[in-house]
């Protein structure tokens, strides 16, 4: 357990709204659990920042976030974490406004389709849809993903790569969910992590339903890591998730690929919903920024 006041105080705020077996009830509960989870911890939009909601190829729902002041012409495309069965373009709302602030840049969100409605590869279809689109219109591109997200973003980049897609001028993984191993390391020694265990993980991956060893589902299994986006890749102790983020930033750096790497010591997964009321999370949450700002300055 950690012992930061501000990261209890935050696990205690969602253990009020988001019960440690969720998994168990139906998805329809786990939705609305999730949903008030996440407006509990809502916050208002920077000052002047707009938002707009588009349909992308007539059926993906995005939404495009635009600051006041515009820095780059790079967009950053932002894919909400959830483990593939919540979440939404509310649940991250005041995240991705603060993020496209903060770099001075465009920001669109996606909201694919989730499981088990809609099984793998329905999420990474529609994602990569969206970024061709913007591809085409010229823009560059920064993908960001937190969770099953920053699975999704690491897959992207694999996919681009594939079909010698260009212009992804960087990738910012949170948490990233990437196929390790659920019998060892850090889903061993965290399996019972404050608000995410390695059964929840194992949960998630039996809903999307995933080929394993796919490289595009399972970033860690790619074959070669070469020639893939410059990445920024934070993880937390606490959380069963942590050495896919450690793997893969090596792999890509062994690669030679351009790798930050964090470890914060003190912060548990879905640390993003505490980043206004833990100095921890505050600091990871700068970082991040910080980063989306580099790689679309680009």
């Amino acid at each position: 357990m950690p012992t930061e006041t501000g990261v209890l105080q935050f696990l205690k705020i969602c253990d009020s709204f988001y019960p440690a077996d969720a998994v168990d009830a139906s998805i329809s509960q786990q939705r609305q659990w999730y949903d008030a989870l996440c407006a509990r911890f809502d916050q208002p939009v920077p000052e002047g920042l707009t938002s707009a909601d588009a349909l992308v190829s007539d059926r993906i729902a995005t939404r495009h976030y635009r600051p006041k002041a515009i820095r780059t012409e790079t967009a950053l495309l932002y894919l909400h974490g959830g483990g593939f069965v919540v979440g939404s373009l509310e649940s991250h709302h005041a995240i991705c406004a603060e993020i496209a602030d903060f770099a001075g840049a465009e920001l669109v969100s996606v909201d694919y389709r989730l499981a088990p409605e809609n099984r793998w590869p329905a999420q990474t279809d529609d994602c990569f849809e969206v970024l061709k689109h913007l591809l085409v219109s010229g823009r560059q591109v920064v993908l960001i993903g937190d969770s099953a997200g920053g699975n999704l973003a690491a897959g992207l980049a694999i996919r681009a790569r594939q079909q010698r897609l260009g212009g992804i001028t960087g990738q910012v993984l949170i948490y990233p969910a990437l196929g390790g191993d659920l019998l060892s390391g850090s889903y061993r020694e965290m399996q019972n992590a404050p608000g995410l265990r390695t059964s929840d993980v194992a949960y998630y991956r039996a809903m999307v339903k995933a080929p394993p060893g796919d490289p595009v589902a399972e970033p860690l299994a790619a074959a070669s890591f070469a020639e893939l986006p410059a990445a920024f890749i934070t993880v937390a102790h606490f959380d069963p998730l942590r050495d896919d983020g450690r793997r893969y930033a090596a792999k890509l750096a062994r690669a030679g690929v351009e790798v930050w790497f964090r470890e914060e010591p003190q912060l548990v997964h879905a640390w993003l919903r505490a980043r206004h009321m833990s100095d921890g999370a505050r600091v990871a949450f700068r970082a991040v920024c910080e980063a989306a700002s580099r790689f679309a300055a680009a």
